[in-house]
């Protein structure tokens, strides 16, 4: 009699039925609860955009002139932007960090669809990055920053936040996908920190070299920085800008359109195809 071994396929598609809202919610609360027994991660990224502030806004803020504005006004806003754009190193950490444990092989062994596991991810990312703006935007406050532009501008401007830090979210979970690898994704994630440095995230761009500031114009960090200084009412668009900087709130939707019609297929169909897609 010979044997047959068994090997667990890959199924395309949720065998029993479930659908992908039901699959994402369970995959959310997985990352929920893996955030939960293990904290230290978040707390450490939820500190860090308070550290920068008091940093940058008592040590540098005094040597930083921005015209017509107190430079924590200025500051506080870029950073809510950093954050947001942070999503590019959490998802690829999370993903790295699943493949290079196993955790996706046993994954894709399972009957549900195959957009609800990164789904789930950047959903997780998305709830913990709303509750990490409340003590920024707190310290943010108590630091002399105001909120000028009426409450429905906020709420927008709080919104542009979270979609693009959803969108980041999906660049950085493919990325993870291609690396595989848990030590490699942090080191790649800690050279994202440079990406804001080169925005108006902390400085203003009209002091840069022509072609730095073309560079900084163009950088989607800068489009959110200043669809939130605007909308927050703390400084107009630059209208010489570049056009995703002077018409910031429109540039920060067409790069969140982008980055999600660009890398949630190809997050997808990374994901369904074992890392071969």
């Amino acid at each position: 009699m010979s044997t047959t071994t068994l090997v667990p396929e890959h199924n395309p598609e949720p065998a029993d039925g479930g659908t992908l809202l039901a699959d994402g919610l369970a995959m959310t609360g997985r990352h929920l609860q893996k955030i939960r027994a293990a904290p230290g991660v978040l707390i450490l990224t939820q500190t860090m955009p308070i550290t920068m502030l008091l940093f940058f806004g008592y040590v540098f803020g005094s040597a930083l002139a921005v015209p017509g504005q107190e430079y924590r006004a200025f500051l506080v806003p870029g950073l809510l932007a950093a954050t947001a754009a942070n999503g590019l190193m959490t998802g690829m950490f999370l993903a790295a960090q699943d493949c290079d444990r196993g955790v996706m092989d046993r994954f894709r062994t399972l009957p549900m669809s195959r957009a609800a596991v990164p789904l789930g991810a950047t959903a997780s990312e998305l709830l913990t990055t709303a509750v990490g703006l409340v003590p920024l935007t707190l310290v943010g406050l108590a630091a002399g920053w105001r909120i000028e532009g009426g409450a429905a501008a906020a709420l927008g401007a709080f919104g542009l936040l979270l979609l693009f830090r959803f969108a980041t979210s999906w660049a950085g979970y493919w990325l993870g996908l291609l690396i595989r690898n848990e030590e490699a994704a942090g080191q790649v994630g800690s050279a994202t920190f440079v990406l804001p440095l080169l925005s108006s995230a902390y400085i203003p761009t009209d002091g840069m070299p022509g072609w730095l500031r073309a560079v900084a114009e163009w950088n989607p960090i800068s489009a959110l920085a200043a669809a939130t200084r605007d909308l927050f009412g703390n400084a107009a668009p630059v209208a010489d800008a570049a056009w995703p900087s002077a018409h910031p709130v429109a540039g920060t939707l067409a790069w969140a359109a982008v980055l999600l019609v660009v890398f949630v297929p190809l997050t997808v169909r990374r994901y369904a195809g074992g890392g071969r897609g």
